[in-house]
């Protein structure tokens, strides 16, 4: 659960990057004592800056479908091939974010190779708005529910 929920803060803090650059490019009073250049340059980086927040988000949002494929594995009533395509998907972000953050060199050739495996989460996600998690009839203890 906390895996699920580390990336949110990450997110809105990373947001102050957006907003960076946008006030850099809207040309307010304090700003026009740069060059343009320079002022396009502080923009980049605070561009840069932000998709590098993304990245270090994507690294609990794999993390995070780890324990989550894992229970579907285990449950009964999710088709288990869902919780195997979860870790496959897991693997692909936590894969793009190593490149993205450390190999930066090779972020654009494992991003190609990763988003048909990032995908593989959709197949959960169709699942669950189409068929949906059903309870079976019996109950645990082997009695026919009632309600």
């Amino acid at each position: 659960m906390i895996l699920g929920l580390l990336p949110i803060p990450i997110v809105f803090v990373n947001a102050v990057n957006e907003l960076a650059a946008l006030v850099l490019l809207t040309g307010t009073d304090f700003v026009a004592v740069l060059p343009t250049p320079q002022i396009e340059g502080l923009a980049d980086l605070f561009v840069r800056l932000h998709g590098q927040g993304v990245a270090v988000a994507s690294v609990f949002w794999g993390l995070w479908r780890l324990p989550f494929g894992m229970l579907v594995i285990r449950s009964n009533f999710i088709p288990r091939v869902l919780g195997f395509l979860l870790m496959v998907a897991s693997t692909a972000y936590l894969f793009e974010s190593f490149a993205k953050l450390v190999l930066t060199r090779y972020a654009a050739l494992v991003s190609e190779l990763a988003w048909p495996l990032q995908a593989c989460e959709l197949a959960i996600v169709l699942w669950l708005l189409i068929v949906g998690a059903k309870l079976s009839a019996v109950g645990p203890s082997g009695q026919a529910r009632t309600s």
